[in-house]
């Protein structure tokens, strides 16, 4: 559910490039398998403002969130440099709004949970449970009262702290969709107006004493995106929808000509990306450094001041992972997002701030190709060269920008070095508030890439799997999934073919029963495996192009692994096949006629993002940690 404001992050909270090469703790579990420990052992802000203490001190509150999700209000005393820490009422989730109140309370809502922090009691002091599930903005009224406008479902909420009344109106406008209310605003008679997207925009009217809401954009008249509004200085609220700009007031809009004449009213709120920098004794909050631990400020005078802290932190939660050609596993975490490499033979870690998330990772015998969000990018890393961080339009960086192609996939879930070294291939899902996402050929050769829509394949449905075939075709396995908060038009995923010289379709079936076609991997007898939904196998023959077999998984092994890119699947040492399921590490017999399914060892930890095989073992991940299993020899 997150957004490209990664970006905005990583400039308002500087993440220095660190790259530790620091030894690690590997811990012998037992039953062959390791843990070899934290891959980001960072957390990442989920909101930072500069206030003041009970003692007038100018203080930093930061939400903070790790592979728990948000777990955590991180206090730091701008004179000194002292960190203090407070569990928030909800672990979990994460905070995308914040507001800081004219009365100096520090706000948010996320897990279901509206919280309230008060820096000069230096204590939670309120918190209540809503109708799910996280605030997409926050707002303080004229009168004090806080204002809540919640994602999926348009939920809104509000707290006034001075008579201590607080009202859950619940889920206000319905969509077969989820939404994301961005903004929020209340005008100077008490009326509320929020603005939802992304698959279409609207503005909602709400009666904060009877609860009403209604809608304001006509259905013609509402565009993919969404209505951004505020509270500007003559009371009123304003907001566009396209090109139009609208004038909220005392429960009316009304279109208006051009921008309003008046300036917004300042109001320290704002998205997970929140930074408010200034004090209010005159300081100026420059830099909350999580990665290194510093926070730098600026005096009244102007100085630059620099003070060390420390905070706990379980660390970022491991996305995909690979074995590298110099021998390291390597992949990425989020959020924050960053880049890791393990070395087995040296017990050593090497972090580096990254170009985005790494959602899907794909070596070859030189090179490391990764597909990320937000934007649908592909980034190709050497290995042997030295590190020199991406930068857009520069080919000496290492990892290289390469392309991207938002919103035809925003999201990735699969790449893959085709086999005749020519062409990389990213799938995934589209842009916010979008239905069906494409293909992307990358060219090696050519240095360009080509782009194929779902209008050109398996309309409103999305590529998540894909493997290389003989005679110069690809298989294909979608998913019915829109891009997130988009419209779902699809009832059931799809197998097909295509034919990698004319870029045409040469043959489609519907897969009975199934969401999406998860992970698939080519057996040395030519046979597809794949699995659907997590929880079902199937073996496809692509001379005959059908299904062979069919297996229910969940029963004797429960679901399989899962992530963005979820590498089920993965090829060990000869002819061997292995599966990475939620409780264990199985092996296919992929000799015709067999296909059994053996559980070789239960993990003691649940098996989250895969998997690759490096020297006798095989690497997964979970939570925030890297794992491995000694594979035993062929029976």
């Amino acid at each position: 559910m997150e957004c490209d404001l990664w970006r905005i992050l990583l400039l308002a909270v500087p993440l220095v490039c660190m790259a530790s090469g620091a030894l690690g703790e590997s811990k012998d579990l037992g039953n062959g398998f390791m843990d070899h420990g934290v891959a980001t052992p960072i957390s990442n802000h989920r909101g930072t403002v500069a206030t003041v203490d009970g003692n007038g001190d100018p203080v930093v509150l930061s939400w903070l969130m790790d592979h728990r999700g948000a777990y955590s209000l991180l206090m730091v005393n701008a004179l000194t440099g002292e960190a203090e820490q407070f569990t928030t009422p909800q672990i979990g989730d994460s905070p995308f709004a914040s507001v800081l109140s004219s009365a100096n309370r520090y706000y948010t809502h996320y897990g279901n949970t509206f919280v309230e922090f008060d820096p000069e009691a230096r204590e939670f002091t309120f918190s209540e449970e809503t109708v799910p599930r996280v605030a997409m903005s926050m707002t303080e009224a004229d009168d004090g009262t806080i204002w809540a406008a919640t994602y999926p479902n348009s939920g809104v909420a509000s707290y006034n702290p001075e008579t201590g009344e607080f009202r859950d109106y619940g889920h206000v406008y319905d969509q077969n969709w989820a939404q994301y209310p961005r903004d929020v605003a209340v005008d100077d008679q008490g009326w509320v107006y929020f603005g939802i997207g992304n698959t279409a925009s609207q503005i909602i009217i709400l009666d904060p004493e009877t609860g009403e809401a209604t809608p304001v954009i006509p259905e013609d008249e509402r565009v993919h995106g969404r209505c951004p509004l505020a509270r500007y200085e003559d009371g009123k609220v304003y907001g566009k929808n396209a090109d139009q700009w609208y004038e909220l007031y005392a429960g009316r809009a009304t279109k208006i000509d051009g921008e309003p004449k008046a300036a917004p009213k300042p109001i320290i709120e704002g998205s997970q990306g929140l930074f408010h920098r200034s004090f209010p004794t005159g300081h100026t909050l420059k830099a909350l450094d999580l990665v290194n631990r510093r926070l730098v400020v600026e005096t009244p005078e102007g100085e630059t001041v620099t003070h060390e802290f420390d905070y706990e932190s379980e660390g970022a939660h491991t996305m995909g992972m690979a074995a590298a050609s110099d021998g390291t596993i390597c992949g990425g975490t989020a959020f924050p997002m960053r880049f890791f490499s393990y070395n087995p033979a040296t017990d050593e870690w090497v972090n580096r701030a990254a170009y985005g998330q790494w959602n899907t990772v794909a070596p070859t015998d030189t090179l490391f190709y990764v597909g990320g969000y937000g934007g649908g990018f592909l980034l190709e890393w050497d290995p042997s060269r030295p590190w020199l961080p991406t930068e857009k339009g520069n080919p000496k960086s290492n990892p290289r920008f390469l392309t991207q192609i938002t919103p035809t996939v925003h999201r990735p879930h699969d790449l893959l070095v085709h086999p005749d070294g020519r062409y990389v291939i990213l799938a995934g899902t589209p842009g916010y508030g979008y239905t069906g996402g494409g293909l992307l050929f990358w060219d090696r050769q050519a240095e360009e890439g080509e782009v194929l829509t779902h209008e050109q394949l398996i309309e409103n449905q999305a590529i998540m799997s894909m493997v290389a075939l003989p005679r110069n075709e690809l298989l294909c396995g979608t998913t019915i999934a829109a891009g997130t908060g988009g419209e779902v038009k699809a009832e059931v995923a799809e197998l097909f073919i295509l034919d990698m010289e004319t870029r045409q379709i040469k043959w489609r079936e519907v897969f009975e029963g199934a969401r999406q076609i998860s992970d698939m991997i080519v057996a040395p007898t030519g046979l597809v495996y794949g699995v659907a939904d997590y929880t079902s196998l199937f073996v496809f023959g692509p001379s005959t192009r059908e299904i062979i077999r069919e297996r229910d998984l969940e029963e004797e092994f429960g679901r399989t692994n899962g992530q963005q890119g979820p590498r089920i699947f993965v090829q060990g040492p000869g002819d061997r096949i292995f599966m990475l399921f939620q409780k264990g590490i199985a092996e296919i017999d992929a000799t015709p006629h067999s296909h059994q399914i053996t559980m070789l060892a239960e993990s003691p930890v649940t098996i989250g993002p895969g998997g690759d095989y490096l020297d006798g073992r095989i690497y997964f991940g979970h939570g925030s940690h890297v794992y491995s299993w000694r594979v035993p020899e062929a029976p």
